[in-house]
């Protein structure tokens, strides 16, 4: 049987952990990218070879980009759209004469994920995300205060909101503003409401139908260029997987994905599988969506979430959430052995642990938590091996 690619993320040579830590973990492969090129820009042959030269001295293996980000002209299709695309197809064939086989991407306008807490303590006194759509509304009606916001939301939501805000200090307020913007590509930058206001607006004339045209109009011209090239593309699901501050969504369910998948049938034209965002909407059935889409599968992101009925969803135990992980798994391990191949996979987010606090982690990127998520899923998948033999 063949075992899965464990690998996990590594945010370049400015993140808190070294490719030293990771290799020590027991990690083989390496997710990262190029984050210092600005969004559109072409990534270099010379560039992803100084980083492959630099990962492969350590004895590891350079095996998933995440990621090679969309331009939002591109998304919009707007302003120098077409420049964007022909710099993306550049940089992948750039990237498959590197010889790396695998880009993870997004298409989430704007924002490229949304929690509204970075450190919610959980029952085991650890810090999770966590999204809490009360808390969001909060923000988008009475902190942004978003055009025609209202519109979005039932007179009872605004009520539940405005009276939540009215127990919260200014300083938590602050902090949901900051947590917020986190998911915005730059965000360390101090953006203002307006600000952000602007950027919303350039949108306003684009719904889930016209962004789906505009990610399949870029899909037709980059997908050819990557099964050239030997690159096969992973598209990731939406964080979350419905509307926030009023944006389009197009990669959140599975009929988003029969409609990519059958508009550019092209294999390269691929999905990252991540549970934990496709987990956090209760109408996706995880394991029917794998079963559809497998022969697209060319990235794997395991993680579990913990729903409630409110909407509120946090991060959990690997092995332990709404997730139906053990099944997952299954339905992943039967799949290699169809291929006769090996899918990278890397255990994602974790839990920040006490004795990490003074490390400056990226959300949901603490090293213990991480290491703890890939021994259980390691551990499940070894155990599910062993019934095979």
């Amino acid at each position: 049987m063949y075992k899965m690619t464990q690998t996990m993320r590594w945010y370049g040579p400015n993140d808190v952990l070294s490719l030293k830590e990771l290799k020590q973990a027991g990690i083989t492969g390496i997710v990262t990218a190029l984050h210092e090129i600005p969004v559109g820009e072409i990534w270099s042959k010379n560039a992803i070879l100084e980083r492959k030269a630099e990962i492969e001295a350590l004895g590891l293996q350079w095996s998933v980009i995440e990621s090679l980000p969309v331009h939002e002209d591109i998304k919009k299709r707007s302003g120098n759209f077409e420049k964007y695309i022909e710099n993306y197809k550049i940089s992948l064939q750039n990237i498959g004469k590197c010889g790396i086989k695998v880009v993870a991407y997004n298409f989430m306008p704007i924002l490229d994920w949304v929690r509204t807490d970075h450190f919610y303590e959980n029952k085991e006194g650890a810090t999770v995300l966590r999204y809490d759509p009360v808390k969001f509304a909060f923000f988008d009606l009475f902190l942004l205060k978003r055009k025609n916001v209202e519109q979005d939301y039932s007179d009872a939501e605004i009520a539940e909101a405005k009276a939540l805000g009215e127990k919260m200090s200014s300083e938590e307020k602050e902090q949901l503003f900051k947590n917020i913007l986190l998911g915005l590509p730059g965000s360390k930058e101090n953006f203002t409401p307006e600000i952000i206001k602007d950027l919303l607006e350039s949108y306003s004339h684009i719904n889930d139908q016209k962004l789906r045209e505009n990610l399949v109009a870029f899909l037709k011209e980059v997908a050819p260029v990557a099964a050239e090239s030997g690159v096969k593309l992973a598209i990731h699901p939406d964080d979350p997987p419905f509307s926030v501050l009023g944006l389009p969504r197009v990669v959140s369910k599975q009929s988003d994905l029969e409609y990519i998948f059958s508009n550019v049938d092209n294999n390269a034209n691929g999905l990252c599988y991540c549970t934990g965002s496709l987990g956090a909407n209760p109408k996706n059935d995880l394991l029917q969506i794998f079963e559809k889409f497998s022969d697209r599968i060319h990235f794997l992101h395991l993680r579990n979430v913990k729903r409630e009925a409110s909407g509120v969803f946090m991060e959990s135990d690997h092995l332990d959430g709404d997730v139906p992980m053990t099944k997952v798994m299954k339905k992943i391990l039967k799949l290699q052995k169809e291929k006769q191949k090996s899918i990278p996979m890397r255990p994602d987010h974790g839990y920040l642990h006490s004795m990490e606090n003074d490390k400056n982690y990226y959300a949901g990127y603490s090293f213990i938590g991480r290491l703890k998520g890939l021994a259980e899923l390691r551990g499940l998948e070894l155990g599910i091996l062993e019934t095979y033999k």
